[in-house]
């Protein structure tokens, strides 16, 4: 149904890795399985067991196509050198998790229209190599047990490949009506136009949703509303952080713990900084991980101020050289864990570190200036200094 850069903690929480797929985790989120009962109650009420396991297996079986759809966006992206670290199932769709977006509008274009023809190619073999038969006035009836199952899957990925082509952005007929817009406007106010597009089609689908009574309808109407606001705000912040290097941004003022440092020295640190993250620092300069405030709270109340940080931090941090485009260390932010990027030097000694606070407090100044008097000259300043 979507596909984009997703912030690494709407990946992870609460959905469960079921495999992986040529280095492309999928996953589910927990509230999928919430779906499947209230579809077995559904099929119950309708036709006792029979149809309740018919209804599962239907449901089953869609989000197998959809799993399907999906990798035609990463395999697509893939064409493209973009890796795609996951894909989330939701009881809404499917969420393929891209590192970036292409921003030629051919290559959005493409990975766009992968997934629907996905669809498409499943509807024709089933019609063809399966002998399914295409009924379109039966689409209502899709959750009816009499029909036959294999015709309700040919119709329903017909449908999928019609609702995905709605020009809603983010949805896969957005992000065409977005590279079809960037190609006269460019990509920033193109993606400002459709997503206001998206979020008027999300009114009208909500509304749809309460005249015929299907709060799936709204769900997915509140998803596209908010999916697009989000994409808007960042592509905006994207922009705003063009031009800018890793530099500009990082906290360069902080305090550090050794890797023999303790639970103890830490909360010393906590008390009179004002630092919510403590990164730990080698003799040679090199961070080993960081330690963030609730891992040291969670230390204290668990094992004692005698742990050793080099137990409770988060190891792996990603680094970016100090000339690193800023409007890349936003990506990588939105990717990693805990939200922070340590910046190096080409010794690969730290020289300070970015947050998504600070990153947030950055874009926040460059908005102001760019809707303040003088906003150009300000911002070639900024970029130069």
């Amino acid at each position: 149904m979507e596909f984009g850069p997703q912030p690494e903690d709407i990946r992870m929480s609460w959905s469960i890795r079921l495999f992986s797929v040529a280095g492309t985790a999928v996953r589910i989120h927990l509230t999928f399985f919430l779906l499947l009962a209230v579809y077995a109650v559904l099929g119950w009420q309708r036709g006792g067991a029979p149809a309740a396991i018919d209804l599962v297996v239907f449901i089953a079986l869609l989000f197998l196509c959809v799993v399907l759809h999906e990798f035609g966006h990463v395999f697509a992206a893939r064409a493209y050198g973009i890796r795609t670290s996951d894909v989330t199932l939701l009881p809404i769709g499917g969420v393929a998790s891209l590192e970036r977006m292409p921003e030629k509008p051919g290559q959005e274009i493409v990975v766009a229209l992968a997934g629907p023809l996905v669809n498409v190619v499943i509807a024709v073999f089933l019609a063809v190599g399966l002998g399914a038969s295409f009924d379109l006035g039966q689409t209502a009836q899709l959750g009816d047990a009499r029909a036959s199952l294999l015709d309700r899957i040919a119709i329903a990925n017909v449908a999928l490949f019609v609702f995905n082509l709605i020009p809603a952005f983010p949805m896969d007929g957005g992000r065409v009506l977005r590279a079809l817009l960037a190609i006269p406007m460019g990509y920033t106010r193109a993606t400002r136009v459709a997503a206001t597009v998206g979020q008027g089609l999300a009114f009208l689908f909500a509304l749809v949703g309460l005249v015929i009574g299907n709060p799936l309808l709204v769900l997915v109407a509140v998803f596209v509303f908010l999916a697009a606001s989000g994409e808007a705000g960042y592509v905006q912040a994207r922009d705003y952080t063009r031009g800018y290097l890793a530099s500009h941004a990082m906290i360069t003022a902080y305090e550090t713990l050794g890797p023999t440092s303790t639970a103890d020295d830490a909360a010393a640190l906590l008390l009179r900084t004002t630092q919510q993250e403590f990164p730990v620092v080698d003799g040679a300069g090199t961070m080993r991980g960081v330690l963030a405030r609730d891992a040291l709270i969670s230390a204290l109340q668990k094992t004692g101020g005698a742990t050793p940080v080099l137990e409770i931090m988060q190891r792996d941090i990603p680094t970016v050289p100090e000339n690193a485009c800023l409007d890349n260390v936003l990506e990588r932010l939105q990717r990693t864990p805990g939200r922070l990027v340590g910046v190096v030097d080409p010794s690969s000694r730290l020289i300070g570190y970015i947050t998504a606070e600070n990153m947030s407090e950055l874009i926040l100044i460059q908005s102001s200036r760019a809707s303040g008097p003088g906003a150009p000259a300000a911002r070639r300043t900024a970029q130069t200094s």
